[in-house]
């Protein structure tokens, strides 16, 4: 059985392939290359579920990067447990197929906490009691850990995700990954690479700042390659999302808010969104907002609100998510989807001066919805000095709070998470051997992933 390396390169789309990524170029015209179809939301957890599961989230259940626990009446995001995608991967369906002979790597990827893989690294930052986040990765079998700090050093959290978000996090996972191919032999490894998403939200996908970016992910698609080759594997190119300019943001739960839907309850001088009190909210996801509603005799008012903001394109109600595989019972009763050159931020508060304690901070966890605004620290000095004194604090083992990220949306020139208008800005597939193609007339669905895998396992 021939081994795989599935490489999901964030954010490349059809025609992001050409001079500037000469490995990715080479790739295709050694195998193919084609538009695939995107899934609604046209965001990570939902792509890469649809891709391992080869069903729509309305199955899977994977609504979003995150989405409304209603027997908690909490808003949960980056959750990282398997146990919430409802469907078998493509693992677990190869080895049904073909017993022992098949091993899996699953590098990065999400859900990758608790899976039935074989060998499993996946970010899992520690919390100590003093309020300190020390870097951290979660492994699986554990000692595996050891391993790669031995080897690779500490996993390098804060160019992963925040205002020093870089090529360093992507290099470590594409290192990482390598080494556990050489030492393990895995059938199948499942490979991320985040590092097109920074600047591609950071500044739009044609500066030249992303141009840059574009150019450093494409080497370390080349060393993945070489290592594949290395080991007689054959590779698949895969990604999530395109990402398109930006250039509002609607704060849809401040509208809300305003119509006397959303509750909020004040707590030391903060005010905190109260997701069970109120009647309606949405939990932001970039260009996506699962909005929900509790009592449905506001559904006809909740909807026309929603389709009177600027920026709205469209709005779903039971029909519509049906339409696009979303009718799931953890999606909003409503999904507003924006317009190309909009998205959703999820700011509740109408004066930033009670916003909350967590608001000007990195931390995906405690905020009700997703803010790109984490990619940017408050411009000028001061915030470069207050986050080295934080820095400080924390290497003295003090409580530190690093609050430098912007209440200001407008920084943000890049969104993703609606269908794309044109395929070339959608996601794409790239396969080192024509064998790899997947079947079927037209532009392969994203569930053909999990065809193409499977296909592949099958026939060498």
């Amino acid at each position: 059985m021939k081994p795989l390396l599935v490489i999901d390169v964030v954010g490349l789309t059809p025609g992001q392939v050409g001079p500037d990524t000469p490995a990715l170029a080479a790739l295709a015209r050694d195998g193919f290359k084609t538009p695939m179809g995107a899934v609604l939301p046209a965001v990570t957890c939902s792509a890469q579920a649809t891709m391992l599961t080869g069903t729509m989230p309305s199955e899977h259940g994977v609504v979003g990067n995150g989405w409304y626990f209603r027997e908690v009446s909490e808003i949960a995001l980056w959750k990282q447990s398997r146990h919430l995608v409802q469907r078998p991967q493509v693992w677990e369906e190869a080895r049904r197929r073909h017993g022992d002979a098949v091993t899996t790597a699953q590098m990065f990827w999400w859900f990758n906490m608790y899976t039935s893989a074989d060998w499993t690294v996946t970010p899992r930052p520690s919390y100590p009691a003093d309020g300190r986040k020390v870097p951290g990765i979660y492994c699986q079998p554990a000692d595996l850990r050891g391993e790669l700090e031995r080897e690779l050093g500490d996993f390098p959290l804060f160019n992963f995700w925040g205002p020093t978000a870089d090529i360093r996090s992507s290099r470590w996972i594409a290192d990482c990954t390598k080494l556990v191919m050489e030492r393990k032999r895995p059938t199948l490894t499942f490979v991320y690479l985040p590092h097109l998403d920074y600047d591609h939200q950071r500044h739009g996908p044609d500066d030249r700042r992303s141009k840059t970016a574009l150019r450093e992910v494409d080497r370390l698609v080349e060393g993945l390659v070489g290592a594949a080759d290395a080991l007689g594997a054959e590779v698949l190119v895969v990604s999530e999302y395109g990402i398109k300019p930006a250039s509002r943001a609607i704060d849809i739960n401040r509208a809300l808010r305003r119509a006397g839907l959303l509750a909020v309850q004040e707590t030391l001088g903060w005010e905190l969104l109260d997701a069970g009190a109120s009647r309606a909210f949405a939990v932001a996801d970039h260009q996506v907002a699962h909005v929900y509603v509790r009592d449905p005799a506001d559904l006809d008012r909740v909807r026309e609100l929603l389709e009177g903001l600027d920026g709205v394109e469209t709005v779903l109600d039971a029909i519509g998510k049906r339409a696009h595989g979303l009718d799931h019972p953890r999606a909003g009763e409503l999904v507003a989807v924006a317009e190309p050159d909009a998205w959703f931020t999820y700011y509740y508060w109408l004066d930033d001066a009670v916003a909350p304690d967590f608001a000007p901070t990195v931390d995906i966890h405690r905020k009700p919805g997703y803010d790109p605004a984490e990619l940017f620290m408050v411009p000028g000095p001061g915030s470069k000095l207050k986050a080295v004194k934080g820095l400080a604090r924390k290497k003295l083992g003090f409580r530190y709070l690093m609050d430098v990220i912007p209440l200001e949306p407008s920084l943000v020139r890049g969104s993703h998470g609606r269908l794309p208008d044109d395929p070339a800005d959608g996601p794409v597939l790239i396969g080192s051997t024509p064998d790899l193609r997947p079947g079927g007339d037209g532009i392969p669905p994203m569930t053909a992933v999990w065809d193409v895998v499977l296909d592949h396992l099958d026939r060498t």
